[in-house]
């Protein structure tokens, strides 16, 4: 029996689709291995049936993990509550692997279902797995915050300013907001929404002084004016009074980067 390494929810900077066939190409990788090393019991199996039952199980677990976490990172703030969001993966996923390897295993070395009384001898060692590498992939895959640097002098201007309703065109871009599948862009000349995701942003904000102080965040670097800080979090209050969050994962590299 086994349990799934649950993705990480997708980043910012980083599409969906490439978090999940990066997460898939590892799942069916280490699929090999422990096919290969015969873990939890398969070794007596042929090494053709291990492979069988591996690779599809650990392919069906990193899906489904990959679902949970972008399901996960709507309702908790991955940065501000990780234990939790710990948790919360760990009650999602296990409960349908738990079921997914029991049926595998039995139709795959015994040719039938196993017996209903055998369903929960494999929720206990995939609960333990699945909350270990939930535990891995949360704090170990902390990403680095994206900087965006004014463009030098000759070379193409960022190309995100474009995307400003015509309204707010050619104002001062103070911050960048994420809010569901949309964007609150605050300008000097006020807010809008335009229909974006954080991460395709931060390519086209290549070229403006700033940096993503959130995983919902990016603030232009000269339109900070205070820093606030207590019980370990770090607050920017932009020109306008806009209050901008930074998050502790990001704290560290944004103080290095001297940003306050």
């Amino acid at each position: 029996m086994t349990a799934t390494l649950p993705q990480p929810a997708a980043r910012p900077g980083r599409s969906p689709t490439v978090t999940l066939a990066r997460g898939l190409g590892l799942a069916a990788a280490a699929g090999v291995v422990l096919a290969l090393t015969g873990a939890f019991g398969t070794v007596e199996a042929p090494l053709w049936l291990r492979l069988v039952y591996w690779v599809p199980v650990m392919l069906a677990g990193a899906s489904w993990g990959h679902v949970c976490s972008r399901l996960i990172e709507r309702w908790i703030d991955m940065d501000e509550r990780p234990w939790l969001t710990v948790v919360g993966l760990t009650a999602l996923i296990s409960g349908p692997v738990t079921l997914m390897v029991w049926s595998a295993t039995g139709l795959i070395f015994e040719q039938r279902l196993y017996a209903l009384a055998a369903l929960p001898l494999s929720f206990g060692p995939v609960v333990t797995i699945t909350a270990v590498m939930s535990a891995l992939n949360v704090f170990l895959g902390r990403a680095q915050p994206v900087q965006t640097h004014a463009a030098p002098t000759g070379t193409a201007p960022a190309r995100f300013p474009d995307r400003l309703p015509i309204k707010l065109r050619g104002a001062a871009i103070r911050a960048v907001q994420a809010e569901d599948h949309y964007l609150r862009i605050h300008t000097d000349r006020g807010s809008d929404l335009i229909l974006m995701r954080l991460s395709d942003a931060l390519e086209e904000l290549e070229g403006l002084e700033g940096a993503q102080t959130h995983r919902s965040w990016w603030v232009a670097r000269d339109a900070v004016r205070d820093i606030s800080r207590g019980d370990g979090r770090a607050t920017l209050t932009l020109e306008g009074g806009l209050i901008a969050p930074v998050s502790r994962r990001y704290a560290r590299a944004l103080r290095e980067a001297g940003w306050y």
